[in-house]
């Protein structure tokens, strides 16, 4: 039974935490959405609604990151940039630049899979938001992608190739079909999405860099050009700055929309929904004029109850979420599983047990873009000295705070930091004991991602160390992160259990 509509309005962003470089879709009654996932693994976020405000996490297409060999530490920033999402011949399909090796791609039958092993179309560094084209009118396949300086040694171009239909391989060598240095004024133009209306090739590219930069279309007759372009959409006189990367989808009813990224410091890349219509000359005119909106009437599209992608977890018999994402592949005998409720992580033996950063052994989850408090419940179990367990703030900076064994058995509730350039952690506050080895660990995250820690041993909360500034990593948004960890050496080194993960969202004032 469907919800009553009870708002004929919605408000950006739509996804409040860092689901950047979307892509969208729609197959019948149903929109699916992608994003970037970088270097957390399972990657490639699959998304679902039924209206375009609403969302639920329905799951992953990749299950680990290949090579697997250059995987095993965390590249945070590496991976998988940009993926595109198509449905073509009753398949689902996936394309993404891994900027260090070149264009994957992972297809599959349903969105929930089974999703094909990657398979490398294109070998090369540098070669970045790829997009393919099936054209139904002619059965041709195209692909286009981007570049990235730091790799290739150029960018602010769009390269197009012709594409197997069974989009296995490229049928050439590729072709420069947009050049932005030809363009003036334009720089960094990157992130293409390919369509065919109206007679025309579209590509819609964002440009001028993701915290300030704008949206562009261009248009040709034919695949290779010549293209011409028009900004379509940018910040203006709106607090969106750059809106930036996305993808159209038209509903059942004709109307049409595009969802694209806001560039929001240690929240990452937030998802706005604008909508979209076509001017006297054939062009896509987004938001209200080109200017972002901030609130707008609901898509004509049937109403449903509100949702949002997973963030608490009672951890059912030792399994985590599909919200949980791992710092880098992971392996055998990380997480437990148990009869039941609860998340029981091996204390990891590291060399790398001073930088939350280094260790591929974290369980992380998305920042939310809102005010809020995160609390999750611990009890070391581990007896080795200096076994340690926390809840952590990760980013280019960190923070933690955890409970540790010490080496006469007792144990201490720690808080520790490392500053963007540290090499290791140090104490951002004293250590005091916790009685039988359990706390129930709180963040309160307020404006600007400042956090503010505290714990509760057995007699209330009580705050812990500075407020501290959660900072992102250069395209990753700060994350959320359970950890459990010891010094190196030989044999077990004993588990720590999380309960209770829960992240309360404040509530904001009626005229906010």
């Amino acid at each position: 039974m469907s919800a009553e509509r009870t708002d004929l309005t919605y408000r950006n962003p739509v996804l409040d935490a860092d689901w950047s470089d979307p892509d969208v879709i729609r197959v019948g009654d149903d929109f699916y959405l992608t994003a970037s996932s970088f270097g957390r693994v399972p990657g490639l976020p699959l998304l679902h609604s039924r209206d375009l405000v609403n969302w639920t996490l329905v799951g992953h297409a990749l299950e680990r990151l290949e090579p697997e060999a250059e995987f095993t530490t965390p590249r945070h920033d590496c991976g998988v940039w940009a993926p595109a999402l198509r449905h073509h011949d009753d398949r689902f399909w996936i394309f993404w630049g891994d900027p260090d090796q070149g264009i994957f791609q992972v297809n599959a039958p349903e969105i929930r899979g089974p999703w094909s092993r990657p398979l490398l179309v294109k070998a090369g560094k540098g070669l970045i938001d790829p997009c393919p084209l099936w054209d139904e009118e002619t059965g041709e396949a195209y692909l286009a992608h981007g570049w990235a300086k730091s790799r290739a040694g150029v960018k602010n171009r769009i390269t197009g190739h012709r594409m197997h239909p069974h989009g296995t391989e490229l049928l050439d060598e590729g072709k420069v079909i947009v050049d932005g240095d030809r363009i003036p004024g334009w720089f960094t133009l990157e992130g293409p999405k390919l369509y065919r209306h109206d007679g025309w090739f579209w590509i819609l590219a964002p440009a001028g860099g993701v915290e300030t930069g704008w949206q562009g279309a261009f248009r040709s007759r034919g695949f290779f050009g010549p293209y011409e372009e028009k900004v379509v959409l940018e910040q203006k006189d709106t607090d969106v700055n750059g809106p930036h990367q996305g993808g159209w989808v038209r509903t059942p009813s004709g109307e049409d929309w595009f969802l694209h990224f806001q560039q929001r410091g240690a929240y990452g890349r937030v998802v706005h929904l604008q909508p979209m219509r076509w001017d006297g000359e054939g062009w896509p005119v987004l938001g209200d004029d080109g200017a972002p909106v901030a609130v707008h009437r609901r898509p004509d599209l049937p109403a449903q109850p509100p949702a949002a992608p997973a963030t608490d977890d009672d951890f059912p018999g030792g399994r985590h979420g599909r919200q949980w994402q791992w710092a880098a592949n992971p392996r055998d005998g990380w997480a437990t599983q148990h009869s039941a409720d609860g998340l029981r992580l091996t204390c990891v033996r590291s060399a790398e047990a001073h930088d939350l950063r280094r260790l591929p052994n974290v369980l992380t989850q998305r920042l939310p873009g809102t005010p809020c408090t995160v609390e999750v419940g611990l009890r070391l179990d581990s007896e080795e000295p200096g076994a340690r367990a926390g809840l952590a703030v990760l980013g280019d900076a960190y923070r933690w705070i955890g409970l540790q064994r010490e080496p006469d058995g007792a144990v201490h509730l720690v808080h520790r930091f490392a500053e963007t350039v540290a090499e290791k952690e140090r104490d951002a506050d004293r250590p005091c004991p916790a009685p039988g080895g359990r706390a129930r660990l709180r963040i309160d995250i307020g404006a600007g991602a400042r956090c503010r820690f505290s714990y509760d041993t057995g007699d209330g909360f009580r705050p812990s160390g500075q407020i501290f500034a959660a900072t992102p990593w250069r395209w990753v948004g700060a994350l959320l992160g359970l950890v459990a960890l010891a010094p190196s050496g030989q044999g077990h080194a004993g588990t720590a259990t999380f309960t209770q993960f829960r992240i309360s969202i404040q509530k904001k004032r009626a005229d906010q």
